[in-house]
């Protein structure tokens, strides 16, 4: 899972984290990348922070993202940052031929 954020609320942001922490952890998320240090290689593409997020499986991240507990604290992410995401899928790099 990988998130591209601006937080534009800070206080909302610590409760949001507060909750969805725990929720991600339970679910087998843990953080692989969280940073607000980039800087931009080529195109037109600045985030203000990246954040990337595994879990044990595809499957696994989606039912944390869809799951009613993660679900009902978009609210308050939407009221602390704003930015895109994304659930991506990995293949070995053996098999990635």
């Amino acid at each position: 899972m990988i998130f591209d954020l601006e937080i534009i609320d800070a206080e909302a942001w610590a409760d949001y984290r507060h909750v969805a922490g725990p929720l991600m952890a339970a679910a087998g998320g843990r953080f692989i990348v969280r940073s607000e240090a980039i800087e931009p290689l080529e195109g037109d593409w600045s985030p203000a922070t990246l954040s990337v997020v595994e879990f044990p499986s595809f499957e696994a991240a989606r039912a944390f993202y869809r799951s009613e507990a993660y679900q009902s604290t978009l609210p308050l992410r939407r009221k602390a940052s704003r930015g895109r995401g994304v659930l991506v899928g990995s293949t070995p790099l053996a098999d990635a031929g």
